[in-house]
């Protein structure tokens, strides 16, 4: 049976209704065509006119591309100095929800005593941290809301070093484009340098005036109240800047990599 192409003098609804009928019954939860069908706008359909909608590789490129540019839209978009919005305690959400790729009860438990936080790539200071000198150094807090891709939001009173210092003091090239994660979970992300500077973007130690639990990242996690939940990396173990693009553990399944909230 011969491929069904369709015609660029197609409409962008039926084209878009077409993409989608492909699209729909591979769909599972938190997948790669699930989000990024979520920003097919008439832009992405307009690109889709031209490609084959039966062609799964197809459907994959133009998704991918769009995925790209959207990625550097809010890049360009993004403004280092506007605050995400703060809130009064009486406003927290008790208790705060835990959410992962795996069960509560799977958590990774991290020794403290043990515990080095790694720091390599472009630094000054490669040597490796304890937590007590972490929590040693000016602390700050924030009571921000937290948006989860999924669609729930939550809002917390997190603690601890404000990243941009601690960038300071290990002497990363903040030129650098990229500032990367690996988490004792597995987990893994990277993130933009202007993102990393944020005034609100703490490298967490503390959940609501106590030490980071477990569910929430212990030892500590990435809290940036400007990017979507998945962007906030727990458990971390090492950090890295580079100019070198080293994507994440959703976003290299398809999950915008900018994660603007």
């Amino acid at each position: 049976m011969k491929k069904r192409i369709v015609s660029s003098r197609l409409d962008e609804s039926s084209i878009l209704t077409d993409a989608r009928k492909l699209l729909a019954p591979q769909i599972i939860d938190r997948s790669r065509r699930a989000f990024l069908l979520h920003s097919l706008t008439l832009g992405g359909v307009a690109m889709l006119s031209g490609c084959n909608l039966t062609d799964n590789e197809s459907v994959e490129t133009a998704l991918s591309s769009m995925s790209r540019f959207n990625d550097r839209v809010q890049g360009w978009l993004f403004n280092p100095n506007a605050m995400a919005p703060t809130y009064p305690e009486s406003m927290i959400t008790r208790p705060f929800p835990f959410n992962a790729f795996y069960g509560i009860d799977e958590a990774p438990t991290v020794d403290e005593e043990s515990y080095r936080l790694e720091v390599t790539g472009m630094v000054a200071d490669k040597r490796s941290w304890r937590l007590e000198e972490l929590r040693a150094m000016a602390q700050t807090e924030q009571i921000t809301r937290h948006i989860c891709v999924e669609g729930w939001s939550a809002i917390g009173r997190w603690g601890g070093v404000r990243f941009s210092d601690f960038l300071k003091r290990v002497g990363a090239d903040t030129d650098a484009r990229y500032v990367g994660f690996k988490c004792a979970d597995d987990y893994y992300t990277s993130i933009d340098m202007a993102t990393a500077l944020h005034a609100q973007t703490l490298l967490t130690l503390s959940y609501d005036g106590a030490v980071l639990p477990r569910q929430y990242g212990f030892p500590m996690k990435l809290r940036m109240p400007t990017k979507l939940g998945y962007k906030n990396p727990k458990h971390i173990q090492a950090i890295f800047v580079s100019n070198t693009y080293s994507g994440g553990y959703w976003e290299d399944q398809g999950y915008n990599w900018f994660g603007g909230s």
